[in-house]
């Protein structure tokens, strides 16, 4: 099983932990990956584009002129879209753009992006950050210990924690996260991972399943 170093804040080695193979030694199966990533960024749209049809574009309710002995051609409403200031032929509408992916290749998406931080040396795991309160100071020094000061990095930790979140949302480049909401988009948007231990653990028990 892969060995991980437990640091604390201070960037000093306070152990070793093993991880499971499935979860941190998987090796990607082609296409696996960029389909979960696909996946959430179309998740993420909002499908909100829209244009004007012929019948939204206000006005254009009476037929310009006559049918027939005008030598023109027919017209039945000015907001034609043949005309100046009229409908948008097949222009886009809203719609959802989110699909789903199968659990077990979602599962295999994520197991296989932290095991390529894993083999590539990008992913830190600190004993825990000890803020009793929000400090954007205190999360700068512990970032700079790390050697993480403005690199981009996912913190990801086991639950809810305000002291965490509140501590690097201000600071560019850092973003939080919770284990259990966590996304192979993001694993392999961020450059560096900075688990929580208790997040491995997490994922440890997780990959057992």
């Amino acid at each position: 099983m892969p060995e991980i170093d437990i640091k604390n804040k201070n960037n000093t080695s306070v152990g070793k932990m093993e991880v499971p193979e499935s979860v941190f030694g998987v090796t990607a199966k082609a296409g696996v990956l960029h389909s979960a990533v696909v996946n959430f960024l179309a998740n993420q749209r909002q499908g909100t584009a829209a244009t004007k049809t012929k019948g939204l574009v206000s006005g254009g309710g009476k037929k310009p002129w006559k049918q027939k002995s005008t030598g023109r051609a027919r017209s039945g409403s000015s907001r034609s879209p043949l005309w100046r200031g009229g409908g948008t032929v097949f222009g886009p509408q809203p719609r959802d753009y989110s699909y789903s992916l199968p659990k077990k290749a979602r599962k295999a998406a994520l197991n296989a992006a932290i095991s390529g931080k894993l083999a590539d040396g990008e992913i830190i795991v600190i004993d825990g950050f000890g803020l009793e309160k929000p400090s954007t100071k205190d999360m700068v020094s512990i970032l700079k210990n790390l050697g993480l000061a403005g690199k981009s990095t996912l913190i990801v930790v086991p639950g809810k924690n305000d002291a965490v979140l509140l501590s690097a949302r201000n600071i560019p480049g850092v973003k939080v996260t919770r284990v259990t909401d966590l996304n192979p988009y993001e694993v392999a948007a961020n450059r560096w991972i900075l688990f929580d231990r208790q997040s491995v653990e997490m994922l440890t028990e997780a990959g057992k399943k």
